[in-house]
């Protein structure tokens, strides 16, 4: 007779996926603005002129899914719609714009209707996390600095 022992592969701490976060672990914060905002963009397909629709839907509904809700008063170091966000692209220069929930880009604004926008919105300064390319490649994006917007109507 043949006993044969079965084994399971670990599944990391606490018994939870190894490469699975929690939305503690993400550090993304929306405020409530913010997540109405998204939810009307994908509601209204406000995504639909981007270059890859359904990849930046998947990407936002993500965002609503894994994000913690932001306190009130929010964060002057964090990333909200209508801010003026710096930040820097795998070792290129650094760039800046406003973050917008307008899906019709405009020049100096970031719209939220956009992979690079979808992911800065609810990042914080110095914050660092893989940013997904058009063409399917996946960069790495860094937040250097946020600032209220002297434009009051970015949003």
């Amino acid at each position: 007779m043949t006993t044969t022992r079965i084994t399971q592969l670990p599944t990391g701490r606490g018994g939870r996926p190894p490469f699975r976060r929690s939305a503690v672990q993400t550090g993304f914060r929306l405020t409530i603005d913010d997540r109405l905002g998204i939810e009307q963009l994908l509601r209204r397909e406000g995504t639909r002129s981007a270059p890859n629709p359904p990849l930046l839907n998947g990407l936002l509904r993500h965002k609503l899914r894994i994000s913690r809700g932001a306190p009130e008063p929010v964060s002057p170091d964090l990333a909200v719609a209508g801010r003026h966000v710096t930040y820097m692209i795998s070792g290129e220069g650094a760039r800046t714009g406003v973050l917008s929930m307008n899906p019709i880009p405009g020049p100096g604004y970031v719209p939220v209707a956009s992979l690079l926008g979808a992911t800065l919105i609810g990042m914080r300064k110095l914050q660092k996390v893989p940013l997904l390319r058009d063409d399917g490649q996946i960069d790495v994006v860094v937040v250097l600095d946020v600032k209220p917007s002297p434009v009051r109507d970015a949003t």
